[in-house]
């Protein structure tokens, strides 16, 4: 597992992490969180309820249950991976984990206030337009209103 520079929400350096190559690593975390075996589980069993539910004429129980295939399987994916995001095969020591690619405390509160101040401010610009813009156009109008529609 990725160690970081110092004590805990110190500067993380990429390089001061220290990584275990060992064969069928990626299998760990599922003997030791158990229940991230629910995710190929998923996986699987979303894939033939697919196969089945498209065979008799459902279709959106069959969306339903590609929907369930797909996250199960980026999920397997995720679990068998975590820490790393990117692991570098050259030099395991320089790979991405998920402590590298995260934002400081400072940055994050930043961020968090810009949401809460400019979401507000998107949404209601985005319902005005949409409030703005709602409705068909007709041929009839675009005739109608042809040196101001467009």
């Amino acid at each position: 597992l990725p160690m970081i520079n110092g004590e805990s929400g110190g500067a993380a350096s990429l390089l001061s992490k220290v990584v275990i190559q060992d064969a069928g690593a990626w299998l760990t975390n599922y003997s030791e969180y158990t229940w991230m075996l629910l995710a190929p589980v998923a996986g699987f069993l979303g894939a033939i309820m697919t196969m089945i539910l498209t065979l008799v004429q459902r279709p959106g129980l069959a969306f339903i249950s590609s929907s369930i295939a797909i996250s199960g399987t980026i999920l397997t994916a995720g679990f068998s991976m975590f820490p790393f995001i990117m692991p570098s095969s050259i030099d395991p020591k320089s790979s991405l984990t998920l402590w590298d690619a995260t934002s400081s405390h400072h940055t994050l509160t930043l961020m968090f206030w810009a949401v809460v101040i400019f979401l507000p401010i998107i949404i209601v610009y985005t319902s005005w337009v949409y409030r703005v813009m709602r409705g068909k156009v007709t041929e009839q109008q675009i005739d109608e209103n042809s040196h101001s529609v467009y």
